[in-house]
Formats: structure tokens, sequence, C-alpha cells
């Protein structure tokens, strides 16, 4: 790593004038006169400051459904009927019928998945046949699911669709992408088994190619054969995600092209979990995605299946050229903690989780990820411990713990502490995380924060900032003013902030959790 010196910039705004914003400030000559404006830059090499090559980076988290739903590229919502937990009956929403419930089929759900860690399998049993009195309709009776807020699928295009069918007879299923109401086929395949090919069972793959676009799109599964039908693990992928590795090509290459120096992730909030039962866990995010048994991200309220997981996420540092930032639970959510003399297990695990970026192949967790495919190491160098939680009276006894069994272990990882170094003294810590949101016009004054920060100890790790608010909206000229002056600030006391990330990263219109710009 290194840094380069860039010329500090002293700027006097006189005037300026942007549309019809800021007219009565500006000055003029004559009601007729050009808006002028005048910009005195002070470009002396003394006042330059060195700027780390680490200074602007992007920070993701799985709110507003940035990932499920957003930048990864599963267009399936609730793949694996899970999004009610392990009991039974379990929530299959989005998934709907498709026939009459009381004389086509009938739906439930049961625990006798082939999968041991995510158990819940949909049972479909038909009740009209193609031939007799109870006639099934012409195209079939069946469960459709919509994805996210409608699928986008796109002429041309391939899609990867997996499920698994188990049957206690013969089947004969018509995989299909439609439009919204079911009349438009986009793409269909009939999948044909005997009872002994699927009465255990059996994973099912086809490729299916767009013959039309459609926004709003969803996958249905339909027979017209009278049985019962158990499906599980349902999942539709677009064949050309980025570099091959799950995301959205169109999204991911918007995050290519900010060049960022590193990601935080995976969040913020999403971490601590309104409960620690509901925090999220690596250790249930790597492997097979058939065999991750997803959460319930209890802070902003909504399922996720995992498929974008602790792996997937360095993927995506080392795909984008950028440092990971791994943000790690340590006992502590927004309602319940573990105690100091209790928090060992959590340490292991995070020793554990820097072993599975870090470590050798032939190490008990490095194995883990040469075996997921990638065996040599990724380049983890920062790990954040906690995500403000510096008041909870927890935070200092089990912060320690992590720092000296890190420190021991790793003595070349920078540890993040949530503590800031204007409230309190900062010791065993390489950087201090500090969020800030505020109103357009509070932002403006934020940009000197740091005029008179100590430029001995650890440094600023701005990682969270946004206007927000009545003055956010979903974005103006204002707030964005706001948010650059800010960034002067850093720019200007650069060797007192090290690293700094917008937040949130993505907002599905849909689901809209985060007034920020």
């Amino acid at each position: 790593m290194g840094s380069c010196n860039v010329p500090y910039m002293s700027v006097l705004l006189l005037c300026f004038f942007i549309g019809s914003f800021f007219v009565p400030q500006c000055l003029s000559i004559g009601d007729d006169a050009n808006q002028t404006a005048f910009l005195l830059v002070n470009a002396s090499e003394a006042l330059g400051r060195p700027i780390p090559e680490t200074l602007f980076g992007i920070f993701f988290e799985e709110i507003n459904h940035a990932g499920a739903g957003g930048l990864w590229a599963e267009l399936v919502s609730n793949r694996g009927f899970e999004a009610g937990g392990p009991n039974i009956p379990s929530n299959i929403d989005p998934w709907s019928i498709i026939g009459n419930e009381s004389s086509s089929l009938t739906l439930s759900t049961d625990d006798s998945s082939c999968f041991e860690r995510n158990k819940v399998a949909l049972r479909m049993e038909v009740l009209c046949d193609t031939e007799g009195t109870n006639i099934c309709p012409a195209g079939g009776v069946g469960v459709y699911n919509p994805g996210f807020w409608g699928m986008n699928i796109e002429k041309g295009k391939k899609y990867n669709v997996v499920l698994y069918v188990r049957s206690s007879g013969a089947i004969n299923v018509s995989v299909s992408l439609t439009g919204p109401n079911g009349l438009e086929t986009l793409a269909t395949h009939d999948i044909t088994a005997s009872a002994s090919q699927v009465s255990n069972w059996t994973k099912m793959e086809v490729l299916l190619e767009a013959n039309a676009t459609n926004p709003n799109a969803r996958l249905q599964l339909t027979t017209t054969r009278k049985g019962v039908i158990w499906f599980d693990q349902v999942s539709a992928m677009p064949n050309d995600t980025y570099k091959g590795h799950g995301f959205r090509s169109e999204l991911a290459e918007m995050l290519a092209d900010l060049k960022p120096k590193f990601i935080r992730f995976p969040g913020g909030c999403f971490v601590q979990g309104g409960r620690l039962k509901n925090a999220f866990r690596w250790k249930s995010t790597i492997g097979p995605w058939e065999e991750r048994p997803g959460h319930f991200g209890d802070v902003w309220m909504y399922w996720t299946d995992d498929g974008l997981g602790y792996f997937e996420f360095l993927q995506l540092t080392e795909d984008l050229g950028a440092l990971p930032v791994w943000v790690f639970n340590i006992g502590i959510s927004l309602n319940d903690q573990v105690s100091t003399s209790n928090i060992r297990p959590f340490v292991q695990e995070a020793l554990d989780s820097i072993e599975f970026a870090r470590g050798d192949p032939n190490s008990t967790w490095g194995s883990m990820r040469a075996a997921i495919g990638h065996p040599e190491p990724f380049d983890l160098r920062h790990f954040a411990l906690g995500n403000e939680d510096c008041g909870n009276k927890n935070y200092q006894g089990n912060y320690l713990k992590f720092y000296d069994a890190i420190k021991k272990a790793y003595p070349d990882i920078k540890i993040i502490t949530t503590c800031d170094r204007f409230s309190q003294k900062l010791d065993h810590a390489d950087l201090y995380d500090y969020h800030v949101y505020k109103s357009a016009k509070d932002m403006f004054s934020m940009a000197h924060q740091f005029d008179l920060a100590s430029r001995d100890g650890p440094k600023a790790f701005v990682s969270e900032y946004a206007v927000n608010g009545k003055t956010a909206g979903k974005g103006n000229i204002l707030a964005a003013l706001a948010e650059a002056a800010f960034l002067i600030g850093i720019e200007q006391n650069s060797d007192a902030v090290s690293m700094a990330s917008y937040a949130p990263l993505f907002v599905n219109d849909n689901d809209r959790r985060c007034n920020c710009l």
C-alpha cells in the first residue's frame, strides 16, 4: 500500500448559481447580467497532505433489499420455503397458487426436505387430471413465484433454473417464465420423470432462454397430472452474472466504475440483529447454497436465504480489486448480549473466519475455502469489532478479548473499534469507526469535524455518512452539495482520516428502509 501527495485546495466560493436554486445569493450587475462564479484556489505544495490509498471505498449492508432482490442475482424469493423459520406450517410468501385450491390442488409445508439445515419443503397435492370428472385447466395448476416485486426477464438471455423434486408417482411439470398474469409465456421446459426416478429427492436443472422481455415476470411450476409432488430449493439465476460469481452484472459494473479501494460488509445493524439469534452468522452462509438455512433480518424485517454469504462478499472484493473490511458481531445485538466471561466461543468464531479468508489450503477453515474453489487466500487486512456498540456495558470487555486473540494470531490485521476518539481516549485500536447522518444544513458544518482531531494514535474510519431525513428525499442538489462539502473536509484532514464510505449502497424502491440520499 502507498499514498500520493495531493495539494490541499483552499477554496473560496464567492458566488454560484445552479438552476434556479440560489438566485438571491448571487452577485450580479444589472438584471440581465450573466451570473459569474469566482473560485480562488491555493494549490501551494506547502499545503499538501498525504491522501491514503484506501481513503474512499463502499459499504454494503443487507438493507433496502440491497442484496436479496438487488446485487445478488437470485430471482426467486424464499426459494427454500423457509421464510417462516423451521416450524411448520411455514410462511411460503411470495409463492402463490395457480388454480382453485378447493378443487384443483392443495398446498402445505412439511419437514421432509433432504437438507438437514432447512427441512421445510412444499407439498403440492394435485386433485385434477387430464381425464375423468375433474379435468385440470389447459395451462395446468401449480405455484408461481414473482421474485422480488417482479423478475426482470430479458429477451435472448438465458436463465438457470434448479429445483429439487420428489413425488409419489410419475411427474410432468412445466417450468416456465411468464408475464405477471401467467398468460404470456417467455420461456418454458417440461420435466418428465417416472415414479422410480423421483421417489427420492432429485435435483433437476433446466436452462431457459427468454423469447421476449418483461420486467414484471414470474416463475411457474405447473402440471396437469394428478398426484402429490414435493418441491424444495427452487432457484432461478441469470446465466451472465458478473464474472460468473452470482452478482447482477449491471449493478456490479456500477460498483466497478466507482473503483472502490475497500468494501465494508455485511453491515451495519444487519450484523448485530435485533436479537442475537437473528444476527449474521458467517458459518451458516458458506458451502452449497441449498444447505444454507438463511435467517430473518429482524432489524430491517425481511428474510434472506444467505445466498450472498461470507465467501461471496470476499469474492466480490477480489472481483472489484478492493480490500475487504469484515464487520463482526462481538456478542452484542440491539436487545441482548453475551457477557465477557462467556464470550470465548464468539472469539473463536472470529478467528475461524480469518482462517477461512486467509488460512493455508491445508488448514481447517482454509481447506473449506479451497473446497469451494478458491485455494488462494483473500487479502483480509481489516477487522471491525461490532457496530455502534461502544455504549453497551459489555463492549469494552468483549472488545479486549477479541483484540488480544486476533492480534496474537494475526498481528498485521488492523482492528477497528466502534468507540470514537472524540468521546474518549483510545487504546488497543488501529482505527476508530465514525458514523454521521445529518440534515443537509448540519452536514455542511461537519466539513470541519476533523480539523482539530489528533494526528497521533488511531485514525478515523468514516464508514457511514449521508444526508438523511426530509432534506435527503430521493436525491437533490442541496444534499449532494452538503455531502461533497463533508468529503472536502475529509480530504483536507486525510492525515486524520484513513477511510470513508457512504451508506447505504443500494436501495430497492419497493422496500426503502433508510431515508438517505
